[in-house]
């Protein structure tokens, strides 16, 4: 009888590397928001945005309160105009009286040099986007960008930067250089064209003014509307910072996805691809629904990939023939019993099959053994045969026995 020799000899290095499932973040600086910490290693942030209008103070804070409840941990805003500028001291004000302090981000566009100074005073965060920051109206009759003129506008957009900058600066603050594919400046547009090369020199451009006034926490966010073209800028953004020896974090998202369950995979898609590769510090999903609903959204992409562990994981087959119960309903029979266990991995499995091979991983197991019966596991050690009718009551008192179990 013929045999394969054991292997005597590691595989190589870039064999390992095709084999780790281990996420490797890229390292980042950490930036302050708040009480909470983007980048530096620590876990990947969860923010949203409000969709009221910041004038109205009590929606806005009924709006702040609602999304930091079910996890959002930074809250946006958008800022206008002065007047909304100055709402935000009220609105940061009387959540302190009436709940808590949240983490805010301030949105400034269009020429907003006055109002980011003012609301910078009243949030912990300001983003400004590049292509709109130092708004000019476009020239249908331009044919090109000479030198001068390009330096022009960059001294321009420095001086209408450098308040801004030192403000945040001395009050220890935050920046996020938002760069968005649809609104590039005229002259990147004339430079790069309309390519994720013009979106990173966007952000570059502003990242120089800022470390020239030793102005360092700062979160780069290079989103657009086409997964591909986010993640083509984003990879770039990081190779670029790589090279240049700067180290700020990421704030990942795939702007205008959309709704419904289209606007999820899009938006996942992008998200999750550039997570799996160590990319991205902070996330937001932009959904055209209500902002309660993007939280879920992020938590999931997050578990899903290992880096945030925030409810039950459930393992179950997708049933087939040899599926000896109705998996789907029992799945949600478990799922409404445990899915206050955060922490936990539960597998339910239609038959012996594959049941207890594909559940390894698995904290505990519910598996088909024979009609009318199931088997419970701990790990992979089977611990009892018992009626069907008994399976999600004993799956529960296993769980107590081990003292994991608690209260709703």
């Amino acid at each position: 009888m013929q045999t394969l020799p054991n292997p005597t000899t590691p595989q190589s290095t870039a064999n390992t590397a095709l084999t780790d499932t281990t996420i490797h973040r890229r390292k980042t600086r950490p930036v302050p928001v708040g009480n909470i910490t983007i980048g530096g290693g620590n876990p990947v942030v969860v923010q949203s945005m409000i969709n009221e209008d910041t004038l109205d103070i009590e929606g806005s804070v009924a709006g702040i309160r609602r999304l930091h409840e079910i996890g959002c941990e930074i809250v946006r805003v958008t800022v206008p105009s002065m007047a909304h500028a100055k709402a935000l001291a009220e609105i940061k004000q009387r959540l302190a009286r009436t709940y808590q302090l949240v983490p805010l981000v301030a949105d400034v566009h269009h020429n907003g040099m006055k109002i980011a100074l003012e609301v910078a005073k009243h949030v912990d965060k300001v983003r400004i986007n590049p292509g709109l920051y130092v708004f000019e109206k476009p020239n249908p009759n331009r044919t090109e960008y000479t030198p001068t003129e390009f330096a022009e506008i960059g001294e321009k957009i420095r001086e209408t930067l450098e308040p801004l900058v030192i403000s945040l600066r001395d009050q220890g603050k935050s920046m996020r250089i938002g760069v968005n594919h649809g609104s590039l400046a005229e002259r990147m547009l004339f430079s790069y064209g309309d390519t994720p090369e013009g979106m990173v020199e966007s952000a570059l451009e502003f990242i120089r003014i800022c470390e020239s006034l030793d102005f360092r926490n700062l979160v780069i966010s290079m989103k657009a509307s086409r997964v591909p073209v986010m993640l083509a800028a984003y990879r770039l953004m990081a190779q670029r910072m790589d090279e240049l020896g700067m180290d700020y974090p990421l704030h990942l998202g795939v702007t205008e996805a959309g709704d419904g369950e289209y606007g999820r995979i899009k938006s996942t898609a992008g998200i999750g691809t550039l997570l799996a590769e160590g990319i991205g510090d902070t996330i937001r999903v932009s959904l055209t629904e209500a902002p309660e609903k993007e939280i879920p959204v992020c938590y999931s992409i997050l578990q899903a990939l290992g880096l945030r562990k925030t409810m039950v994981e459930y393992v179950a087959c997708p049933s087939c023939g040899r599926t000896l119960f109705n998996l789907e309903e029992v799945l949600h029979q478990v799922r409404e019993a445990t899915k206050h266990l955060t922490g936990l991995d539960i597998a339910v499995m239609g038959c012996i099959v594959n049941g207890p091979g594909e559940m390894a991983d698995a904290d505990y197991g519910y598996v088909g053994k024979q009609p009318g019966y199931i088997s419970l596991y701990r790990g992979r050690d089977e611990i009892k045969k018992v009626p069907e009718s008994q399976g999600v009551d004993e799956l529960i008192k296993l769980i107590q026995a081990d003292g994991r179990w608690v209260d709703p």
